[in-house]
């Protein structure tokens, strides 16, 4: 084979083993510490027949973020993968240390330039199950973190779109963690928070 054309094909070849971030540069984004809030179930009750309720607290985790684009016309990324990652306590009798909670969500047309919202949700059950009662706690949850992903890649920054509450990102991958599937976190359009506060949080893509 002649030189030339081995040259020309493993310098294709390293680029394409490149990561996408790298090789197209394409993003940054500004991302802020996640924040656990307490909210109370909504009464969407409207017209209809009457029903003794008492709201029950749910557990919010939300982060802020800010994307920029290399090309300055873009005012929109398709789709924002977040992947969250959440630690807290072992509900398990015999069980000791932490647990690993775990969810991904896609977002769509989501706008660049602007500050957006995401969040993800532990409900008045998930919340009794992990803690033993009905109230919220941030002392119940260790560490809340995750990645962010526009358009399939890594924003262009040195923490490569990572995200975490308190301790060093990447501390979901530690071997002391172990999956936790009995309970569930939910994104915002899986609870009765769907409709409300519309215009913050990035749209969620509908699976079909």
């Amino acid at each position: 084979m002649n030189i030339h054309r081995l040259k020309s094909l493993l310098s294709a070849l390293l680029f394409l083993m490149l990561p996408a971030s790298f090789a197209s540069a394409q993003y940054k984004v500004a991302i802020d510490k996640p924040e656990i809030v307490e909210i109370k179930s909504p009464d969407l009750g409207g017209n209809s027949a009457k029903k003794s309720f008492k709201p029950k607290d749910w557990m919010e985790i939300e982060v802020k973020f800010k994307i920029e684009a290399k090309d300055k016309k873009k005012q929109f990324a398709d789709k924002v993968t977040v992947k969250w990652y959440v630690a807290a306590k072992n509900p398990d009798p015999k069980g000791k240390g932490f647990v690993l909670l775990e969810k991904e969500v896609t977002h769509v047309n989501v706008p660049i330039g602007e500050d957006v919202f995401v969040s993800i949700y532990l409900s008045p059950n998930s919340i009794k199950r992990l803690t033993g009662n009905d109230r919220v706690s941030k002392s119940d949850i260790n560490d809340a973190g995750g990645e962010i992903l526009v358009d399939g890649q890594q924003p262009v920054d040195k923490k490569k779109g990572y995200f975490s509450m308190d301790k060093k990102v990447g501390w979901w991958t530690s071997g002391s963690l172990s999956r936790y599937d009995k309970i569930p976190l939910l994104n915002k359009n899986e609870t009765p928070f769907k409709i409300l506060w519309y215009g913050r949080y990035a749209e969620i893509e509908e699976k079909r």
